[in-house]
């Protein structure tokens, strides 16, 4: 099977085995929150793991061998393998093979789980080392939603709201690397105002956010709240030159400093998980009509 649908109370989801991949969440009233992969950026909500964002040089240093990583990581253009399904959940799995350790060259075991509940999804990720050495690991979500969420509406109307106050310095890129100073942040105290303008200079990057939520809205139409645990950052994305996204981005991860190009295990961001112990992180999208 190459998708399934779940259903919950007053949601919908579709699930492809593709990069375990989110493709459609709909509300009760049927509407469309997710971008549906426009020639402006051709993915939905896509896995990144083992890295987020880029390495330099796109490569992966382990014992002093270099081995080619592209942006990401290569999950969202893996299949997984089907674990659980059920109405209202299912679960993917995918494991280490000759193909990953050309690039990464660890045993691992990533399980991606999806699960509806009150107009609520919750999306868990699971990482085990089944190894004899200690596994280096980042993972992300990249969830990207319309924006617009409701047709008609400038983009300006729309603001995201975190839980808490927000002052610290953001972090920007270059070329998908790290710049290493800190930059002001756009945030006025728990509200960020969004425009295409915000992402001229590529994604707003929370290192250190303070809120473990954030809602995005306009003061009328559909609304989404996206909550998470165990991802450390937060990434802000669309287009830059416009497009009709926004992505909200937890993250246990970041791109590497300009100047870094030491070992992976090494890299600011990444998790070291021992043999035979899991790691378990998770997000949530909730949507409110």
């Amino acid at each position: 099977m190459e998708q399934v649908t779940l259903h919950g109370d007053g949601i919908s989801a579709i699930i492809i085995e593709q990069g375990a991949e989110l493709v459609s969440l709909r509300n009760g009233e049927g509407t469309e929150l997710l971008w549906q992969a426009g020639p402006e950026w051709r993915r939905h909500s896509p896995v990144l793991f083992p890295i987020v964002g880029r390495l330099k040089g796109d490569q992966l240093r382990h014992h002093g061998q270099s081995y080619p990583m592209t942006q990401h990581g290569f999950a969202r253009d893996k299949r997984f393998a089907w674990s659980e399904q059920g109405p209202s959940s299912c679960t993917l799995v995918l494991t280490d093979d000759a193909e990953t350790r050309a690039h990464y060259p660890f045993a691992f075991r990533l399980a991606v789980s999806y699960r509806l509940g009150d107009r609520r999804l919750e999306v868990g990720y699971e990482i085990t080392n089944p190894g004899e050495e200690v596994l280096p690991a980042s993972i992300g979500a990249h969830p990207a939603f319309n924006w617009p969420l409701l047709p008609g509406l400038p983009k300006e109307a729309y603001r995201l709201t975190f839980a808490e106050a927000e002052p610290e310095p953001i972090r920007r890129l270059k070329d998908g690397l790290l710049l290493p100073a800190a930059q002001p942040t756009p945030i006025e105290g728990r509200t960020l105002a969004l425009s295409e303008r915000l992402f001229l200079d590529d994604a707003v990057i929370l290192d250190r956010p303070v809120s473990t939520s954030v809602r995005y809205a306009a003061d009328q139409g559909p609304a989404i709240e996206v909550s998470w645990q165990g991802l450390n950052e937060l990434g802000i994305w669309s287009k830059p030159g416009g497009a009709p996204f926004l992505c909200i981005e937890p993250w246990h991860g970041i791109a590497s400093p300009i100047d870094f190009d030491g070992e992976f295990a090494d890299k600011p961001g990444v998790m070291l998980i021992e043999p035979g112990a899991k790691r378990a992180l998770s997000y949530w999208i909730r949507v409110d009509r």
